[in-house]
């Protein structure tokens, strides 16, 4: 709230306010200045594409997971409803409008995925389920991250998974 904000600055509402309009904005200037979601979750491109996005998928869950992120993460996507320019720096941060592209783009190169890949929905299923264990958080278990990619991937198999 602007109020637990203003408590926490030491400051009076009023002064929020005459900063920010409303919290949508001062959560988007906190998300554009880096005090909100510091990390950038860029995947690596150290192994199989497979490996990169899962091990990519279990720092963005980790993160998200972390109970000190509850509020800030909730409060991040409330705000993106309103505000677009959440959005589109929520997606920066996640790596989704450049590195998850490039590392998908490698893996039709390197003959990973086919070349009419669904480069753009294989991302927004990804973050889909991230944003998903925002809004309903769950227990994870070892494997979520891979299981995920597999299925989003195509090559969830039959063996148990």
């Amino acid at each position: 709230s602007i109020e637990g904000i203003a408590a926490e600055a030491g400051a009076g509402k009023q002064t929020i306010y005459r900063w920010w309009p409303g919290k949508s904005d001062l959560v988007a200037e906190a998300l554009i200045e880096g005090f909100l979601m510091p990390e950038h979750f860029a995947p690596s491109f150290t192994g199989t594409l497979r490996d990169d996005l899962a091990s990519w998928m279990r720092i963005v869950l980790d993160f998200v997971d972390d109970p000190g992120h509850d509020e800030m993460l909730r409060s991040l996507l409330a705000a993106g409803t309103t505000n677009p320019a959440i959005g589109e720096r929520i997606r920066e941060r996640l790596g989704a409008d450049g590195d998850l592209v490039h590392r998908l783009e490698k893996g039709v190169t390197d003959g990973e995925l086919p070349p009419t890949a669904p480069i753009s929905s294989i991302i927004e299923l990804l973050v889909g389920a991230i944003v998903l264990r925002v809004f309903a958080p769950s227990n994870r278990d070892d494997g979520e991250a891979e299981r995920l990619v597999d299925v989003v991937l195509g090559t969830h198999t039959a063996r148990g998974q």
